[in-house]
């Protein structure tokens, strides 16, 4: 456990409180282990935790993270000192983002009701546009300039989509790709290309592709068009933001950082940031935390008990009970989490 910055000290408890509560109704134990890394580590010792951080990591079965982020530290920083060399040494290539309509929750679309909205986003986790290649050349004069390499590999497309397919297999059957070949002329062709050739490996899955500017008006339009939406590291990112903004907050939103092959940990942390600006004020949703809690159990082969868990949430959001101020609510980020810990503990193993 890892609870990070900011709001992430709120919510990452609610998180626990949860899982505890499904452990006890459905028979299994949980061992936590505290690593207290954040952007106070650093301000401290100069790094985001300690240079075998990753080694003190690998034995574990799971990582769940709260957040990373403080405004004395730039973001760059924080980031690539923690989150992303995680994702990338425990080959965590898939990002798994489910962006649901909830009931009781208020989307600014309207005429949608619950459930009516229900997609995944496969993020692209390793490579893309987020690569640490390129530089900075005759920096402090007029001359400078920024270079930055974006890298796809056949094998690093290859394995996004397959898993995109078999997750939408397994759903809806549809898949929707997320490029931009139009105007960037040689990864995304070749994104292209891939995914062309994927989609041959799955004929019962329909399959289409929109440019990405278009798909993030579709997704305003028509979200309930989608099943499973797969796209490079970079789109990913930003529509798997603006996917729970579609069904009305961003704090709800879970993902998972998966190691399919399961030779290295998987990381489990909500959507949302550290959220500084209410950080400290106990009125963070916990709902992403306690979610992506539900994706680390499912993820772990206790996949009743993550059911359980999304129906307390689900429960507790329709029968109007306690919810923080974001969905429309007074209640604290620990009541919200103790309704939901309630649920749970009185659910039908």
């Amino acid at each position: 456990m890892i609870a990070g910055d900011g709001i992430g000290r709120e919510v990452v408890p609610e998180g626990i409180r949860v899982l505890e509560a499904a452990g006890k109704r459905f028979g299994f134990g949980l061992a936590w282990q505290d690593f207290d890394w954040s952007c106070d580590t650093y301000l401290a010792t100069g790094r985001m935790m300690p240079s075998d951080g990753l080694d003190q990591l690998r034995p574990f079965d799971a990582i769940f993270l709260g957040a990373v982020g403080h405004p004395r530290v730039p973001d760059h920083v924080s980031l690539w000192g923690l989150l992303i060399p995680i994702r990338r040494h425990f080959q965590q290539y898939v990002n798994l983002r489910p962006v649901r309509m909830l009931p009781g929750i208020e989307s600014p679309l309207k005429g949608y009701p619950p459930k009516q909205i229900d997609f995944c986003i496969v993020r692209e986790n390793n490579e893309g546009e987020y690569s640490e290649m390129g530089g900075r050349v005759f920096r402090g004069t007029e001359e400078e300039f920024a270079l930055q390499e974006t890298i796809f590999t056949k094998r690093g497309c290859d394995r996004i989509l397959r898993y995109a397919f078999e997750l939408a297999r397994a759903r809806r059957k549809h898949v929707t790709s997320a490029t931009k070949s139009n105007g960037i002329i040689h990864t995304m062709p070749f994104w292209d290309e891939r995914f062309a050739a994927i989609q041959t490996e799955y004929p019962g899955v329909r399959a289409d592709q929109f440019h990405i500017d278009i798909l993030s008006a579709h997704f305003v339009k028509h979200p309930d068009w989608f099943d499973v939406v797969v796209g490079s590291n970079l789109f990913g990112d930003i529509l798997s933001d603006l996917g729970p903004a579609v069904v009305g907050s961003i704090g709800i939103a879970p993902s998972a950082n998966i190691n399919p092959e399961r030779e290295f940990p998987s990381m489990f942390e909500p959507v949302h940031g550290s959220a500084p600006d209410i950080a400290g004020r106990g009125i963070a949703n916990p709902i992403g935390q306690i979610w992506s809690g539900a994706m680390m159990l499912r993820h772990l082969g206790e996949a009743a008990a993550a059911d359980a868990i999304e129906r307390a949430i689900e429960s507790i959001l329709a029968a109007n009970g306690p919810r923080t101020p974001d969905v429309g609510g007074t209640a604290s980020t620990r009541d919200f989490g103790e309704a939901i810990a309630r649920e749970v503990a009185s659910a039908t193993p």
